[in-house]
């Protein structure tokens, strides 16, 4: 444990030490909006997960996304350096507030990866706007509640702040120490998941955009959804992949010490680049 504690602090030293010269603030919506940019090429947005900064959803793998795209890697309210306001968390606002960040960047067109809650708000964006987004990425998410395991809801009938990973919880203190912002955070993601709603199949078979959908074989989702989704969106590729939530890209809670090396990369550039 000592071992994986001491390789944990390290990655969150170094992501901070990347974060003091790339990010930036944008006022959106009524929101100080965190953000990163790095590298060049078409832009590539990435949507953290839930209860989750930049840092523990893609600090593994941004350095390599970053080789071929614009990285453009965002924080969503109420979660890690972008500050809570007074409105309902839900995947429409944080749709509005990436759409409204592109907009201020001016970015005419992107790619959106975007993983489990961030998948949600991928979607989301592709729905509602579609002239923004060019191909997305949507990794370990479901577009209704049938689609995850039962457990899942049992487990948001009596949550507890107890069981939020700790993991999760020392990677927000360190970019945002204010113990509150946590708590906040935390009680955010939970009433957004209690009151989760199906989205409508007519506006999943409406995507336009080319989908590639991610799922693990042990995931919070099941692969028969994961399955059903990619037959459900037009222009739909399906990667299910040997692991848990987000093991296939090192999602900071499954990551193993020594492990630097993510396949599933290969899968996505080929994904992004193809015609």
């Amino acid at each position: 444990m000592k071992v994986l504690n001491t390789f944990l602090l390290t990655i969150i030293l170094i992501s901070n030490a990347m974060a003091q010269t790339t990010g930036k603030y944008a006022t959106i919506n009524g929101l100080k909006m965190y953000y990163e940019i790095h590298g060049k090429g078409f832009p590539l947005v990435l949507i953290h997960g839930g209860g989750s900064t930049i840092e523990t959803t893609f600090g593994r793998v941004l350095p390599d996304l970053a080789k071929h795209h614009q990285v453009i890697a965002v924080e969503l309210q109420s979660h890690g350096r972008t500050a809570d306001i007074d409105r309902p968390l839900s995947f429409d606002n944080d749709a509005s507030d990436v759409a409204a960040l592109l907009k201020h960047l001016g970015i005419v067109k992107a790619d959106i990866f975007g993983f489990s809650n961030g998948a949600s708000t991928t979607l989301t964006l592709a729905i509602k706007y579609p002239e923004l987004v060019n191909k997305i990425v949507v990794a370990s998410t479901m577009y209704k509640k049938a689609g995850a395991y039962p457990w899942l809801w049992e487990m948001m009938k009596s949550p507890s702040f107890d069981n939020m990973p700790p993991q999760l919880k020392e990677a927000f203190l360190s970019v945002n120490p204010d113990q509150k912002a946590l708590l906040t955070s935390y009680k955010r993601d939970v009433a957004r998941m209690q009151s989760f709603t199906d989205m409508k199949v007519e506006d999943i078979n409406g995507i336009k955009a080319p989908t590639l959908i991610i799922a693990g074989d042990k995931d919070v989702v099941t692969p028969e959804h994961a399955v059903e989704m990619s037959r459900q969106i037009p222009n739909a590729q399906l990667l299910i992949w040997p692991g848990g939530h987000g093991d296939y890209i090192g999602e900071i809670t499954t990551i193993k010490p020594g492990i630097t090396n993510y396949p599933v990369l290969s899968v996505i550039e080929t994904f992004l680049v193809q015609h």
